[in-house]
């Protein structure tokens, strides 16, 4: 399918557009390494695998639970993680 050029730069989408995850699909998704829960990372726009220390990107709304796709977090970033945990009473 050709797309007409119209001479300005294609569109980017608008970042209060994108189609965020339902949260009853978030409860059912675990880390296809570890099986353990993820969690969402609302700034990053990613699932986090705290055990498996791996990042898996939300794309359009779909998460992408592939290793192919996830990224490695960095000792930073898994402090960061763990100091925001609740503490167990």
């Amino acid at each position: 399918m050709n797309v007409p050029d119209t001479g300005q730069p294609p569109r980017q989408p608008d970042r209060q557009m994108e189609r965020q995850v339902d949260p009853r699909v978030l409860e059912m998704l675990v880390c296809p390494l570890t099986k353990t829960r993820l969690s969402l990372s609302q700034d990053r726009r990613e699932l986090i695998s705290q055990v498996a220390r791996l990042a898996f990107p939300i794309r359009q709304g779909v998460p992408l639970l592939s290793l192919d796709e996830a990224r490695e977090l960095s000792e930073d970033e898994t402090g960061q993680l763990l100091a925001r945990r609740p503490s167990s009473p």
